[in-house]
């Protein structure tokens, strides 16, 4: 099955209507961050998220690591789904299911090595979905997405493999030059690209047109 496409990154309505226009089953709304781009004011993430009718689905990029603060930021946003970027204690994650019934987790392990296998078999009971990243969370200043690197494909298929039937997103240089044997090498439920789509940070029409066109082959 054709894999759904998540554009993240997006800054404005403008772009968001676009990039669903393109094609896009989800958009990604990006807060504060230790770095990396795409970063929008929460208030902006509230506008963009009211402005995207379903069946879209709008994630919530945050970096907070407790419930409380992750579930009064998505309260405030209107988003759809939950997409953790760094590690959340399973305690926190089952908190957080409370404070936010009905609300998608997903949570984004980045592939450093063979580690991030044990790391993705132990939240995925907890959660509704894994994101594989090529981030590094171990920096003095973390790498929490948006890199625009690739990671170790072979791993994320062993990953993809260990979790069972829980929705896996592939995030990491994805371009229409890679996506095919993304999606073959990986076999994900989902595409997350960001920088694969953008000239000089502005979302890219043609280059949306050229991914959604390469998965089409």
């Amino acid at each position: 099955m054709k894999p759904v496409v998540k554009i993240c990154c997006i800054a404005s309505v403008d772009e968001a209507r676009r990039a669903v226009a393109a094609g896009a089953s989800a958009l990604g709304l990006v807060s504060a961050m230790p770095s990396g781009p795409g970063v929008i004011a929460d208030a902006t993430i509230a506008e963009i998220a009211a402005a995207v009718p379903p069946p879209t689905r709008t994630f919530l990029l945050t970096c907070r690591t407790d419930a409380a603060s992750i579930a009064a930021q998505h309260a405030a946003a209107g988003t759809t789904t939950l997409q953790l970027v760094d590690a959340v204690a399973v305690e926190e994650l089952q908190a957080l299911r409370r404070l936010c019934p009905g609300v998608e987790i997903v949570q984004v392990i980045h592939v450093t090595g063979e580690a991030s296998i044990a790391e993705a078999v132990a939240v995925e009971p907890y959660v509704d979905a894994i994101l594989l990243d090529s981030g590094n969370p171990a920096l003095a200043v973390k790498e929490l997405g948006g890199t625009g690197r690739r990671h170790d494909w072979a791993i994320s298929r062993r990953i993809r493999d260990a979790i069972g039937p829980l929705p896996l997103f592939l995030a990491g240089g994805l371009n229409p030059a890679n996506v095919r044997q993304a999606v073959e090498t990986v076999q994900p439920y989902g595409l997350d690209l960001c920088s694969g789509v953008r000239c000089n940070g502005e979302l890219d029409d043609r280059k949306l047109a050229a991914f959604f066109a390469a998965l089409e082959d």
